[in-house]
């Protein structure tokens, strides 16, 4: 779940944010697969989604994907803030309360390595990242390795894309309780980059990758979906809660949006619109578990 400081009716221009598009698929889909999976092992897939973004192209180049499993079973501490669940891990030197003891090692899934264009992940895009059998046991870390290929396309201009320090690896801290069971030994996740904040402009012509990763789940979650037209008004979604999550939608061209990885309870939809259309606010939809709430179509006018 993404927690913003933005609130509803905050011009879009003032937010640095990062999207996504077309994804190179995974060289063995297994969440598809029907095999049984190996006693004292389970099963994982990892999906990558994303929000929308004001960029003709993200390109990531993803080399490598592993997860840490505490083989004992171990839950560990799990109290700590989503704002901490993701960072650049400096040859594991920041791996913080992870401890190196004979229950815990890193198993690699499988992964089709390349450079992704994340552009195309938002109204309920998603593509499966890696997957794969590993030992069983708690998951704790998802580490992502990266290539040096990582750029961004704005206004048609080509402009590389790295860490301040230049760090290959990030860090997404899981907790026990966040993947969705299929089964006891069949786990899947959803990676949600935070568009807000993954892309950070130094100066002109200057981005740095800060990477934010949230997590959301099909089966404990929620989702809302629905058109916003006309096209011309160049609607940009914000849904929040109460508690000041928010999240937001880029309708495609013929007005539909998808925001999934909502928690159940009451949110809020606000168009803001431009080109001369006034902005819309519809409050107090509903968001049930695993179900997908329709908002019908929001017309806006001038």
């Amino acid at each position: 779940m993404k927690n913003s400081l933005r609130k509803p009716g905050l011009v879009l221009a003032t937010i640095v944010v990062v999207a996504v598009a077309m994804m190179q698929a995974c060289k063995k889909d297994n969440s598809a697969s029907t095999a049984p999976i190996p006693a004292n092992q389970q099963k994982v897939s990892l999906f990558l989604a994303d929000d929308p973004g004001l960029f003709d192209k993200v390109l990531l180049d993803i080399r490598k994907v592993e997860v840490l499993v505490d083989t004992c079973g171990g839950t560990g501490d799990e109290n700590w803030e989503d704002k901490d669940r993701c960072w650049w891990d400096e040859d594991h030197k920041n791996d913080r309360d992870s401890k190196p003891d004979s229950c815990q090692l890193w198993d690699s899934l499988g992964i089709h390595p390349g450079v992704y264009d994340l552009l195309t992940l938002r109204n309920g895009a998603d593509t499966l990242l890696a997957g794969g059998n590993i030992h069983k046991g708690t998951m704790e870390r998802i580490r992502i390795t990266v290539g040096n290929n990582n750029s961004l396309v704005k206004n048609g201009v080509t402009y590389p894309l790295k860490s301040v320090t230049g760090q290959t690896k990030i860090i997404v801290r899981v907790r026990h309780s966040e993947w969705d069971e299929v089964s006891t030994s069949d786990l899947q996740l959803w990676l949600d980059f935070d568009v807000q904040r993954s892309i950070i402009r130094v100066w002109d012509g200057q981005f740095i990758l800060r990477p934010y990763i949230n997590v959301f789940t099909i089966l404990k979650m929620g989702s809302l979906s629905g058109t916003v037209t006309p096209w011309d008004a160049y609607p940009v979604l914000s849904v929040y809660n109460n508690s000041k999550d928010t999240l937001y939608a880029l309708p495609w061209r013929e007005g539909s949006f998808k925001v999934r990885g909502l928690k159940v309870g009451d949110w809020n939809v606000f168009v803001n619109a431009s080109n001369g259309y006034k902005d819309t606010t519809i409050t107090g939809v509903k968001v049930e578990r695993g179900k997908d709430t329709k908002v019908g179509n929001i017309k806006l006018h001038k």
